[in-house]
């Protein structure tokens, strides 16, 4: 049987689409994908073979064709070689406009999967199936889709909305305890540029909010959802609000490509966000007790806070070739106070340099 809560993502154009939150939710697929889908792509990474025939199973009993594409697992599988294994397969099976992909794992999949969707015959529907916590409450939602190149991360991608997303809370039973944590970073991220209440769980009883059947870990799931939804649904395509939710971003993607994607994105999100808690404290923006409590509270989950001090030219050199820089210039979100976050544009190089100490191990 199945429960859920439902969650709708506004978008510009369009009916939006729902995020259903719950258990035994697959049964769902069939009415988010719509009528005239007739045949299906299901990608999966490799550790999710059996999750994914799921689904294909799944979809087939719901009176589908379904196949599925079995790729690399995190990371790896954000690659153009992956992406056009897919196309290579839909191709194969002549995939119309009016058929779909469905995305199974973490945000890297889904990621992958969107894209995939978004370039076959100019966007095709897709589903995001995330079994992370990461995926549930950050790559699944807001429709950004991507690959990774040698030069950095998701610097080739497409703004495609999903038809839905089924975050099935069955999925993060047998996820490792450290996945689940490094995914929280997100939800700490959410908590400070908008939602208090998320640090407030956090801080209250870090047990219960890092318990999967508790309602404290419920509830965080749930507000960090509703603040990446509210968000993207006044700026899709990152002209404005949206870019808020960089916050922390633009070094933890310069770490992530320094450690060939082996690092996890929120242990190197967490790095970021106290970078930038530094960077806003060392300008006047951010004050103190607000950019203690950044460092205070990723502490609290056991997430890093500290990076290697040796790797800052390689850092910065990597993150002037970042997406969210304009031309020559860097941007950084910083918080001018708790739920406000704000731009800081083009800081000098010193500026950078001093705060990285705060972070150099």
């Amino acid at each position: 049987m199945s429960t859920s809560e439902v969650l709708h993502v506004n978008t510009p154009e369009g009916p939006g689409y729902d995020v259903l939150v719950g258990r035994g939710l697959l049964g769902q697929m069939g009415t988010l994908l719509g009528e005239r889908v007739r045949k299906v792509l299901v990608i999966h990474p490799r550790a999710l073979r059996s999750t994914g025939e799921a689904v294909r199973e799944a979809l087939v009993a719901d009176g589908f064709e379904a196949m599925t594409a079995e790729i690399p697992d995190a990371e790896e599988g954000k690659r153009v070689e992956v992406a056009a294994f897919c196309w290579q397969v839909m191709g194969q099976s002549d995939f119309t406009r009016s058929d779909a992909v469905v995305g199974v794992g973490g945000g890297a999949v889904t990621d992958l999967a969107g894209f995939v969707a978004a370039t076959w015959l100019r966007g095709v529907r897709w589903l995001a199936i995330p079994t992370t916590f990461l995926g549930m409450v950050d790559a699944s939602v807001g429709g950004k889709t991507g690959i990774n190149t040698a030069e950095g991360k998701n610097l080739v991608g497409a703004f495609h909305p999903p038809a839905g997303v089924i975050a099935d809370l069955g999925a993060l039973e047998t996820l490792p305890r450290n996945e689940l944590v490094a995914g929280m970073a997100e939800a700490v991220k959410c908590g400070f540029i908008a939602d208090e209440r998320i640090l407030e769980l956090f801080e209250a009883d870090i047990e219960a909010a890092t318990d999967i059947k508790s309602e404290a870990f419920l509830e965080i799931l749930r507000r960090t959802i509703a603040v990446k939804a509210e968000v993207v649904g006044e700026d899709l395509k990152e002209t404005g609000r949206r870019e808020f939710l960089n916050y922390g971003h633009t070094l933890a993607h310069a770490i992530e490509h320094a450690e060939r994607y082996q690092w996890r994105h929120g242990a190197a999100v967490s790095v970021g966000l106290v970078f930038a808690a530094e960077l806003g404290r060392l300008v006047g923006r951010t004050d103190d007790p607000t950019a203690d409590r950044v460092r205070s509270v990723l502490e609290l989950l056991g997430l890093p806070v500290s990076y290697r001090a040796d790797r800052w030219k390689t850092l910065l050199s990597t993150m002037r070739r970042d997406k969210k820089s304009r031309g020559d210039h860097l941007r950084f979100i910083v918080l001018d106070g708790q739920g406000r976050p704000g731009v800081l544009e083009a800081p000098e190089d010193h500026l950078l340099f001093t705060a990285y100490q705060e972070v150099a191990e």
